[in-house]
């Protein structure tokens, strides 16, 4: 896009503040622009955040009836996929899919939660945990 057509809606979501985006300048060369957004990716952002909730509720609800690890409730939680984390971690995607199994889980070693909740950017019992459960036993 031209730098004359980049988008200026001023959008709450961003609360005064200016985005970079990049645009062709009169040269033809890509420079970047400041933007205060646009309603369309607004909108799309609310969309897949909505979705994301969705699938953390969903994942709770698996991890709860004791089908999944809670490691299934924060990847979804984080806003991750299991392609993404399998990325962050360095891990194969199979691998992670076999730790989600609650009992393949509770014998993973410190190193890999560590690895697992470095990626997610929470703690190791964040991470063996769903939270409001910290206390319970």
């Amino acid at each position: 896009m031209n730098l004359d057509e980049v988008p200026q809606h001023n959008i709450s979501t961003y609360a005064n503040n200016k985005k970079a985006v990049y645009a062709v300048d009169r040269d033809g060369k890509y420079t970047r622009v400041a933007t205060s957004g646009w309603e369309v990716e607004e909108a799309a952002t609310r969309l897949a955040l909505a979705e994301y909730a969705r699938q953390a509720a969903q994942a709770r609800k698996e991890v709860e009836a004791g089908r999944k690890a809670p490691l299934y409730y924060h990847i979804y939680a984080n806003r991750m996929d299991i392609p993404t984390l399998a990325q962050a971690t360095g891990l194969f995607r199979w691998r992670i899919r076999r730790h989600l199994k609650p009992h393949v889980f509770a014998s993973l070693s410190e190193k890999i939660i560590a690895r697992y909740a470095d990626a997610l950017g929470i703690s190791a019992s964040e991470l063996c945990t769903l939270p409001g459960d910290e206390g319970k036993n």
